[in-house]
This record gives C-alpha cells, sequence and structure tokens, in this order.
C-alpha cells in the first residue's frame, strides 16, 4: 500500500488516496488455482529446507499461492519498527510457513536510508539488513518478492517535473539491489515498482513514465548476471489497477520486453464505498461484487489467458477487517468472493497484512479464528454466506418468523444448527429454494427472556467450506446523549440497547454533505467508533477538524435494525458540543 505518513502508519493498510470516488476503483489481482506443472526446475538450496522452483513461469507463480503481505515494516518510513510492528526474526517466516503460506512480499522502502544526491548510495547496513530478512525467508521454504515500495510517491511520482533525476536515482537504486542479490536463487523475485503514480501528468504520459521505469529496471536487473538472467520479474500497472487501458499498457511494455519470465502484478481493496464505508456502501452489494468480477476478469483476459502469470501483490480492504467500520459478515462475503474469483481467474493472491490485521506478528499465530478458517478454506473451495448475520428480534411484544436468502455459492444446505445441537426443520425453520424462515417458536425459544443484545449463536452449515453464523439479538431502540468534546474527538454517551450501528449522515443546514468528504452526505464510517462494551460512541478528529466554526450539523446515526437516531453537533474553535434531539 501507499500514502503513508512520514513517521505514522497508513491508517490500516497503505494508501495515500484521497477519499475521492473515482479514485476509489483501485486495483485487482487474485489468485492462482492451478498446480504446478512438472517441469525442468531451480532447486533453491536452503539451511533446512528447498523450494523447487518450476522453469515454467506459469507453474512457479501458482505454485507461489497462498502469499502473505510482510506489511508495514520494511516500508515503515523511517525505520522497521517505526509503524508499531516488531523486528523481523527467522521465527517470522517459519511460523508464516507453518500456518500454510508458500511466499511472502517483502515490501521495502530505499529512500531513508539513501543519499538524495547521486550516486544515490544506499546505506550498507540496511541493505544488509534487508538481505538478511530475505534470506531467513527463503531459508524456510518460502517464495520472496522485494520491491521499491513508499518510494513510489515520496519521489517517482515527481517524474513530470523532475524526469532525470528520478529516473537516475530510480536506476542507481535497482542497480544496487540487482547487484546484492544477483546470486539468490529463483525463489527470489523482483518487483520494479510498487503502486506506481506520477503527479501532474496526463494519462499518456503516466503510460511513458510507468514503461521507462519497467523497461529500464528489466535491462538492469538482466544485465547484472547471476540469477538475475532468469529471475521471473515482477511489472506493475498503473496504480496497479485493473482499468482496461492500463492492463493493456502493461501487456504492451510486457510483450515488448520478448521475456518470459516476467509476471504482472495488481492490487485489489474492493469497490471504494464498501471498502470504507462511505457514501451509503454499508452492504457487499451487487456493484461491489461487480467490480471484482469483471475487474479480475479484465487481467484475466488481457494477461492470464494470454500466457501472462498474474500475481495478487496486496488485497484486502482499506480498513482493518475487525474494525467495525465494515459490518462483520459483509466483510467476511467480500474475503470469500475475492478468493474465489481470484482461483477462478488463474492468480495468486497476497494477503495485505499491515500490523497485526490477520497474523500476530508476534506469535505467527491468526488474530480471529473464524478467519482463519474462512481463509483457509478459500484456499480451496467456496463457503456459503446469506443475506445477514444477524436476526433482531424487538426485546418486547410478539415475536414472529423471519426469513433470510442463502447465498450457497455452489454448495449444499446442510442444515441448521446451534452448537452441537442441529434445529429441527419445519417445527424450527423452513426451506424454499434459498429462502431460509426461522419460525417463531424457534426464536422465542432462542431468545430466551430476551435481554438486550446477543441471546444466541446458530450455523448455517452448507456441504463445503465453513459454516456461516447467525446471531440472534435482542433490541430496543438506541439512544445518544449530551455531550461536550474538542476538535480532537468527542465521546458521546450511548444505550446502544442490542442495536449495531451501520453508518452515519452528516448535512449542514443547507442539507449539503458536512464532513472530509465533500461529494457524499455518507462520510466514511471510519470517522466514528461505537464502542458497544464501553457504551460510547467517539466522532474523531478527521472528521470534527473538517467542520465549518459554529455551522451546526445533523448526525443520522443508522442503525441495522433499521432504527435512526438523529443528533446535533457544532465546532466552535476547539469546542465541540454535541445534543439529542
Amino acid at each position: 500500500m501507499n500514502n503513508a505518513p512520514q513517521t505514522a502508519p497508513p491508517r490500516s493498510r497503505r494508501l495515500r488516496r484521497t477519499v475521492g470516488f473515482l479514485v476509489a476503483l483501485v486495483t485487482t489481482g487474485s489468485l492462482c488455482a492451478g498446480t504446478a506443472v512438472a517441469a525442468p526446475a531451480d532447486q533453491a538450496r536452503t539451511r533446512d529446507r528447498a523450494v523447487t522452483v518450476p522453469q515454467d513461469p506459469m507453474a512457479a507463480v501458482a505454485a507461489m499461492q497462498p502469499s502473505w503481505n510482510l506489511g508495514n515494516t520494511l516500508d515503515a518510513i523511517p525505520d522497521e519498527t517505526s509503524w508499531g510492528n516488531p523486528l523481523t526474526t527467522r521465527a517470522t517466516f517459519d511460523g508464516l510457513r507453518a500456518q500454510g503460506f508458500r511466499s511472502v512480499r517483502i515490501p521495502v522502502t530505499w529512500f531513508p536510508h539513501q543519499s538524495a544526491t547521486a550516486p544515490y548510495t544506499i546505506d550498507p547496513a540496511y541493505m544488509s539488513r534487508v538481505k538478511q530478512v530475505v534470506d531467513w525467508a527463503l531459508a524456510a521454504g518460502l517464495y520472496a518478492e522485494i520491491n521499491v515500495h513508499h518510494d513510489s510517491w515520496k519521489w517517482i511520482a515527481d517524474m513530470s517535473t523532475d524526469h532525470d533525476n528520478v529516473m537516475a536515482r530510480f536506476n542507481s537504486t535497482w542497480r544496487q539491489i540487482a547487484t546484492v542479490f544477483r546470486d539468490e536463487p529463483r525463489a527470489l523475485l523482483m518487483e520494479s515498482i510498487n503502486e506506481p503514480q506520477f503527479n501532474n501528468a496526463t494519462d499518456a504520459q503516466k503510460t511513458q513514465y510507468l514503461r521507462e521505469l519497467n523497461t529500464s529496471f528489466h535491462s538492469i536487473v538482466r544485465s547484472s548476471g547471476g540469477g538475475n538472467k532468469d529471475r521471473l520479474l515482477v511489472l506493475p500497472s498503473e496504480e496497479t489497477n485493473n482499468a482496461q487501458h492500463w492492463l493493456d499498457d502493461l501487456s504492451t511494455t510486457i510483450t515488448s520486453l520478448n521475456d518470459r519470465n516476467l509476471v504482472a502484478t495488481v492490487h485489489y481493496y474492493s469497490w471504494y464505498p464498501f471498502s470504507v464505508n462511505i457514501a451509503n456502501g454499508t452492504t457487499y452489494d451487487a456493484t461491489a461484487r461487480n467490480d471484482l468480477t469483471e475487474g479480475f476478469r479484465r487481467v484475466h483476459d488481457t494477461l492470464v489467458a494470454r500466457g501472462v502469470p498474474v500475481y495478487l501483490g496486496e488485497f484486502g480492504l482499506l480498513t482493518s477487517p475487525y474494525s467495525g467500520v465494515v459490518e462483520r459478515g459483509e466483510m467476511l462475503k467480500y474475503f470469500e468472493h475475492v478468493s474465489y474469483e481470484a482461483r477462478a481467474n488463474g492468480m495468486t493472491t497476497a494477503l495485505w497484512d499491515a500490523a497485526n490485521d490477520f497474523l500476530n506478528r508476534n506469535t505467527m499465530q491468526w488474530q480471529v479464528p473464524e478467519m482463519e478458517a474462512l481463509i483457509k478454506s478459500s484456499w480451496r473451495t467456496r463457503s456459503g454466506t446469506a443475506s445477514t448475520d444477524n436476526v433482531f428480534l424487538p426485546s418486547s411484544g410478539p415475536i414472529t418468523a423471519q426469513t433470510i436468502t442463502l447465498n450457497r455459492n455452489g454448495l449444499g444446505f446442510a442444515g441448521l444448527w446451534q452448537g452441537d445441537v442441529p434445529l429441527m426443520p419445519f417445527r424450527d425453520y423452513t426451506l424454499d429454494g434459498d429462502r431460509l424462515t426461522l419460525t417463531a417458536t424457534a426464536l422465542t425459544r432462542l431468545a430466551g427472556d430476551r435481554a438486550l443484545g446477543l441471546n444466541a449463536t446458530l450455523q448455517v452449515r452448507y456441504s463445503d467450506g465453513v459454516p456461516w453464523k447467525l446471531f440472534v439479538r435482542s433490541y430496543d431502540k438506541p439512544a445518544l446523549s449530551d455531550a461536550t468534546g474538542t476538535a480532537d474527538g468527542l465521546t458521546i454517551p450511548t444505550r446502544f440497547n442490542g442495536d449495531l450501528m451501520a453508518n452515519v449522515e452528516s448535512t449542514y443546514a443547507d442539507g449539503t454533505a458536512a464532513g472530509p468528504a465533500f461529494w457524499t452526505t455518507f462520510q466514511s464510517f471510519d470517522n466514528y467508533r461505537a464502542d458497544y462494551g464501553a457504551n460510547t460512541t467517539t466522532i474523531k478528529a478527521d472528521f470534527l477538524k473538517s467542520l465549518k466554526d459554529d455551522a451546526p450539523v445533523t448526525l443520522t446515526f443508522r442503525f441495522w435494525t433499521g432504527a435512526t437516531v438523529t443528533y446535533h453537533v457544532t465546532k466552535s474553535g476547539n469546542t465541540v458540543t454535541g445534543s439529542a434531539s
């Protein structure tokens, strides 16, 4: 990812993208379902393991599946631990391989450790550290990839105004890297540049600049000899995006180089409104799904179908998976779908893990067991989902039957369970096609005394993959109280009463959008934090500091039951006041 601040980690991932809607249409990639073909192979002999690298590039990239990013580490600015991750050790990669991963992308930012003037010398101590980390990965029996990472937006992006100096520095950087790593086994891949982007440039200029960089990178690495003569080299599209014209540009470049050992790379972080829950993008709806399927199809048809292996160098969401910004069930639908489409379109996937989003860096164990089960299952098959993962029941009054829609994803329905106890067809539920109806009798029993919040957890089991959880919850209308804070944050006492917050609409008195994103009244839900344990809702600094002084803002808090609560906020200097309607 890119867009990292100088000393703080990029929020959740990387990204130096604006919240602009069009920029949201970032990227793609995906994963390979194929099995490596038996072929003459280069064997990377290591201290305790050997990686057998097929000579066929498509088979070699297929053998890298699944992959993982050592994110926010050697790419951190200015140093390896600056963004909160521990120092990488040999155990990091032993643990990664024990989790079933077969390759690791190691993003590297070079400029904090490099002279800013010719000859642009990289600090030997830093180069040595990068090599140590790479060698540990290879010794663990993993494929590894290194690149030029946040340099892309820190100085390479200035090609339109500083072309010659940028090219000189880029070439010097890769000459030094290629020299140091020339004798590494073929299990090490090199990627020219992460998410290339260019300031103040036309589309034609962007195409020209990226072609210059990719072509120069290819020439430098190949001419350095040793193992670099036939090493797999990875070339990105503009911004690693899956837009057709950028894929066409990349395909043209790869064809012109006439080198079978080239790999294309793209990234994918989903349809932007869904990825950050902005513009009312609360669900993984048809628009979000189509963005994925159409983007991956373009990658397949433009590259994979023509014999070019594709490495989905990063995939995930632009917010942390269990942050609450994207609802749990909607998030899981996305991760299930992206893995499937990747396999179906013949691409290898590298999960972006910034800082303990998926694996705990100290233990290399999964942070959340259900995510581990879903991701690992997705490496071989689909999992079924449903239209929702919550069944809300009013805390008083009659309970009625409720219906959800199953998303079977090609699987068979294998029953509805509570723990190890199967629910009974007809008595507890009925199934009509994909419509699963929970009876009033079953829901009454499951709700018990109807205490506000979670009453019971069910599992929809399918013929393969992981079960889909259904949470039965009792609720009453939420309520927010008056509060006072500062522009650094406003914490509002909140009685959630068993309900869950979905998003917030914010407007000034004239109906225009209030908040950082001028183009939508539904700001990113990342501007808020609902703490169900503490019974508070926090409005964060980015939102508050964007508000006009002394201009009342109406907030409409929307909940998953359909309930809404209206609230008013006014910022005066550094003081923020909030009042309930």
